[in-house]
């Protein structure tokens, strides 16, 4: 896994997810920016670190929040 310290200063296209609605209280990915990974960011800090999980990493991280195994 790879930080990036400024997520807004990459040029990337940042992506919110739907499920926030009209606030800013979710995570944004970079959906086409690094092939075979995932940069993502918090979007109440766009200047913040991104970190870039690579696909399965993602994948993996995904279905544990879908099983419920992350509380």
């Amino acid at each position: 896994m790879t930080k990036i310290p400024n997520a807004s200063a990459t040029g990337f296209t940042w992506t919110k997810s739907s499920f926030s609605g009209a606030t800013n209280d979710c995570v944004e990915a970079a959906l086409t920016a690094v092939p075979g990974a995932l940069p993502v960011r918090d979007s109440k800090t766009p200047a913040g670190p991104a970190v870039v999980f690579g696909d399965t990493t993602w994948g993996d991280f995904v279905n544990a929040v879908k099983r419920g195994d992350l509380v």
